[in-house]
């Protein structure tokens, strides 16, 4: 095991750990066990992660401004209203994690189940995002683009794609109760398990022709 005030690698890290001052830039955790570590509070600015083990960690109220996380594995971490301002997420996986009222942006990264709720996720960039299964009600998704984003079964009751691209993305199956959808183009969205009863929510959206069969379809009327 190799320490080195700013560069830990395959070390067990905890909090008295990260509370040490560094004289030498921001710290770099490489391949390092952080598993059910509680780092709430701590000012972790710009700091680096990766490929480390974060299961049931708890980073709640951090500051993880300029933060990037690459290949880590977190499932079940909290990050309850932890300031993740330009920090990135990248080819991790948060399953089941806790995001409430966080600010962040993602990329590449599975949170199958996670709860999203009131995260600050405007202005975001989404790209390659495993999100089954999430909770995401009320969030703004306003003129975003979203590309390879898995909402199917994700909880997006009240939640905002106006003007939105969705970008092979997936609604599969998710609760869209009281979602706006006015001029966004779903055209590369799976809406497999949209109920024509649902179709109204969609009002104003922009569908393929392959869409709107597979909806007339349950009238047992066929597009042409």
């Amino acid at each position: 095991m190799l320490r080195h005030k700013a560069r830990m690698n395959q070390a067990t890290v905890t909090r008295e750990t990260l509370l040490e001052p560094c004289s030498e830039g921001p710290r770099t955790l490489t391949e390092c066990t952080l598993d059910d570590g509680d780092f709430s509070g701590i000012d972790l600015t710009d700091i680096t992660f990766e490929r480390c083990s974060m299961k049931r960690v708890r980073f709640d109220s951090a500051t993880l401004t300029g933060a990037r996380f690459r290949n880590c594995r977190g499932a079940e971490a909290s990050f309850v209203q932890a300031d993740l301002a330009d920090a990135v997420i990248t080819g991790c996986d948060f399953s089941n994690g806790l995001f409430r009222r966080a600010r962040m942006r993602l990329e590449g990264t599975k949170l199958t189940g996670a709860d999203l709720t009131d995260a600050g996720l405007l202005g975001a960039t989404f790209a390659e995002v495993l999100l089954s299964f999430a909770k995401l009600p009320g969030m703004s998704f306003r003129k975003a683009r979203l590309q390879r984003i898995d909402f199917s079964e994700a909880d997006l009751r009240k939640c905002d794609f106006r003007l939105a691209v969705l970008e092979d993305c997936s609604l599969r199956n998710a609760s869209l109760d009281g979602c706006r959808f006015e001029q966004a183009d779903l055209r590369g969205a799976d809406l497999g398990g949209i109920e024509l009863r649902d179709a109204r929510l969609f009002r104003g959206a922009v569908i393929s022709r392959v869409q709107a069969a597979e909806l007339l379809s349950q009238l047992g009327l066929e597009v042409r």
